[in-house]
């Protein structure tokens, strides 16, 4: 019973608490406001990849020397 209990707090934190983020991105009516996350996190990560291909070329000139 405990366990049952366990499982059933475990998915309703899922459901409830971690994925509310998602639910309110798709209730957002109209494509760009929708997709704006989606966007942010690209260009976020594009910034942090070049960033760390900035950082292998500067350990790649300190080896060179």
């Amino acid at each position: 019973m405990i366990s049952n209990n366990f499982f059933r707090a475990l998915g309703n934190f899922f459901t409830e608490v971690l994925f509310y983020p998602y639910e309110a991105i798709r209730s957002i009516d109209g494509w760009w406001m929708s997709n704006l996350f989606n966007m942010v996190l690209f260009v976020i990560t594009s910034g942090l990849f070049i960033y760390w291909l900035g950082q292998l070329r500067k350990y790649r000139k300190a080896n060179a020397d």
